[in-house]
């Protein structure tokens, strides 16, 4: 007789009021700015007493947080944990692998990202968070590209170069106007991001690739 797989774990009522106020914190951002949000508006959307709100969170700035830590695990899993390049993994399929892999993220999370990339700009314990969230991806990256022997980036300075390119990227992914341009497809600059992965890092493949002249 061919065992049954066992069913799945029952998720508990505190589980699912948790889960009902971070939904609430995303659906809400859809709406109205970070700053906008009260308390009192995340509780009511989520079917909870104001009281069963600060059992699971101290602030609305913890539920964000909550959100920004799934966010990471998220982006983990999509690359595969960060994963260097494979045998055969060309530089372009590493570059879509993770500006695709961050797009993911962000599709997820959208009001979420978007919030916080306006929010950081006047909000001190936003920005913290929001760079805590970036440091932490930055210092992989780094060491991903200091282990690939065909990197050779543009710069010594690899620190400011992953910086300034995951900066790129965020404001490329949140769909900011300045980089995506306004009624454009998002994706060509997705496009345009990738190629510029490639070529700040393994810009001399490319050119090895060229006729000689």
């Amino acid at each position: 007789m061919t065992a049954q797989p066992a069913p799945p774990p029952r998720r508990s009522r505190g589980d699912r009021q948790r889960d009902a106020i971070v939904k609430a914190v995303r659906d809400l951002l859809q709406e109205q700015s970070f700053a906008d949000l009260s308390v009192s508006a995340i509780s009511e959307r989520a079917g909870v007493a104001r009281s069963g709100f600060y059992f699971y969170f101290d602030s609305k700035y913890a539920v964000l947080a909550t959100i920004l830590a799934d966010a990471g695990e998220l982006l983990d899993s999509l690359t595969h944990h960060f994963a260097p390049r494979a045998p055969g993994e060309t530089p372009e399929s590493f570059a879509q692998r993770m500006v695709g892999s961050a797009a993911q993220v962000y599709a997820n999370d959208d009001p979420v990202m978007s919030a916080c990339a306006t929010a950081r700009n006047t909000d001190a314990k936003i920005r913290e968070m929001m760079d805590d969230f970036y440091d932490g991806i930055i210092d992989k990256l780094i060491m991903l590209l200091e282990q690939d022997e065909d990197a050779r980036p543009i710069t010594d300075d690899l620190p400011a170069l992953v910086r300034t390119l995951a900066a790129t990227t965020t404001m490329t992914l949140t769909q900011d106007s300045t980089f995506v341009g306004r009624g454009i497809d998002p994706n060509r600059a997705v496009e345009a991001l990738e190629r510029l992965w490639v070529a700040a890092f393994w810009g001399h493949l490319q050119r090895s690739d060229q006729p000689q002249t």
